[in-house]
């Protein structure tokens, strides 16, 4: 079997370790565990000299338990139509747990974007846009995409505005995909959403006093030794946000190569190193390493892979040393590794539910594009008015005065990425504790990637037992 037929493969061994801990019928568990629709198709492209280009491109549809479906569009040179089954089964599973009434979709161009001009990647996606439309494959009720490996806001604009121009005076037109300019309908906050998403996940797990004294690390995440490979939106974020939290960034690894210093590296200046050289490599205080796996198997207390699926293996696995693996990026850990894992100790906190912060933020662009109106607009002002009357009251009762920058920290009123960030960090928090009650109310089940499957085969499960199958 070829290396690029075994993603799906993996995402299903995975469910079938998990339906083990249940006890719906076969032909439930089958209905769930395939691709409802898999759409391929190609179309042409004109390139300066009238030169014609074929472009392959696929919509995956896994379940239609929740409408309408949900996940990202990724250009790669390397996507493959089994991977793109395996990513929206992956949507399906990771929305479930978080509870975001959303089925799992995915959808992928056989492309790399940097060998088209901005001209041509517009046209790409306009065409990409305009098929799924024909085919029923997009809509705001039907199948919602979403950025993602490869594309961004921009392309996001350019579907919107296609979908609204083939459906002149559908009011609800711009919810039609998300991660959308904020002034095209996005929401804030949604960019850095995932990175976020994998902050609370950590930080979450790291409060959790019985498994931390079990890993020989104190409580909470002040101090902890971080790794991070991958320094693209989700690498940066989680670094950010962990780093800001407390933790401790001593490695980046990337495609080049990886750099060190246990005293602690800051993204931000890493990432504006890359930029101006093209290398996160000999950054002024940090030590290059020889290569991306050197990094991964230093001694650090979370290592978190945020650029590729199948990093982890049986190969490799013996030699991670990390007390914690915070899955950012999409199957980064093959069923191979993961009994090697449970054996060493390190605790692995599944990519299904730590890396869905993104589909759980867009969840909310896709509910602000709805009601259209922006979060916070109604409740700001009045929310405000009232922090500011309690003020006057302890004033009045204390004698004491507070001084500006004390009262605007407590009187500012919530605005639309307070109230987004907010909603991430209950998602996140609930679904987390919701998988250590899964794991404790079935006995056998090894770790929190299986808890998380069996949480979401219980969710998809139920909602096609409530509903019935028609006809």
């Amino acid at each position: 079997m070829s290396a690029q037929a075994n993603f799906f493969d993996q995402v299903t061994q995975y469910f079938n370790a998990a339906a083990r801990f249940t006890t719906y019928p076969a032909g439930l568990l089958e209905q769930i565990r395939v691709c409802n629709s898999v759409y391929r198709f190609d179309f042409p492209l004109r390139r300066a000299g009238d030169k014609i280009e074929v472009i392959r491109a696929w919509r995956v549809q896994h379940s239609h338990h929740k409408t309408p479906v949900k996940g990202g569009i990724r250009y790669s040179p390397d996507v493959y139509e089994e991977e793109v089954m395996a990513l929206a089964a992956l949507m399906t599973y990771k929305c479930a747990i978080v509870d975001v009434p959303f089925g799992g979709a995915k959808g992928g161009i056989k492309i790399e974007p940097k060998n088209y001009s901005p001209d041509e990647l517009e046209r790409i996606t306009r065409r990409y846009a305009h098929e799924l439309a024909k085919k029923n494959f997009l809509g705001p009720g039907i199948d919602v995409p979403a950025p993602d490996y490869g594309t961004g806001e921009r392309e996001m604009a350019w579907i919107a505005d296609t979908y609204a121009a083939l459906n002149p005076g559908q009011l609800d037109a711009m919810g039609c995909v998300t991660g959308k300019p904020v002034t095209q309908g996005g929401v804030r906050g949604r960019k850095e959403a995932t990175g976020r998403g994998l902050y609370f996940a950590v930080r979450e797990a790291c409060n959790e006093a019985n498994e931390m004294k079990r890993l020989g690390l104190s409580t909470g995440l002040d101090g902890k030794r971080i790794i991070v490979q991958g320094l693209g939106n989700v690498g940066y974020h989680a670094a950010k946000f962990c780093r800001e939290g407390g933790g401790i960034l001593i490695a980046i690894a990337e495609r080049e190569g990886a750099i060190s210093n246990p005293k602690g590296l800051n993204e931000d200046e890493v990432f504006q190193h890359r930029k101006a050289t093209g290398s996160i490599l000999n950054f002024p205080g940090a030590t290059n390493l020889a290569d991306t796996a050197a990094a991964l198997e230093m001694e650090c207390d979370i290592l978190i892979p945020a650029a590729l699926e199948s990093v982890f293996t049986a190969e490799n696995a013996p030699r991670i040393k990390a007390k914690i693996i915070l899955e950012g990026a999409n199957g980064p850990t093959t069923p191979e590794a993961d009994p090697i894992f449970r054996e060493k100790g390190i605790l692995v906190i599944p990519d299904i539910y730590c890396n869905a912060g993104g589909v759980t933020v867009s969840y909310f662009e896709w509910l602000k594009n709805l009601s259209h109106v922006r979060f916070g607009r109604l409740e700001k002002r009045h929310e405000m008015a009232n922090e500011l009357a309690v003020l006057k009251v302890i004033e009045k009762t204390t004698g004491k005065t507070f001084t500006d920058a004390e009262r605007a920290a407590f009187a500012h009123g919530p605005d639309e990425q307070d109230l987004v960030n907010s909603g991430l960090e209950e998602t996140m928090i609930t679904a987390f504790h919701d998988l250590l009650k899964t794991q404790r109310d079935h006995k056998g089940i090894p770790d929190l990637r299986i808890a998380a499957f069996v949480s979401a085969i219980h969710k998809v499960a139920r909602s096609y037992t409530e509903m019935g199958i028609f006809p």
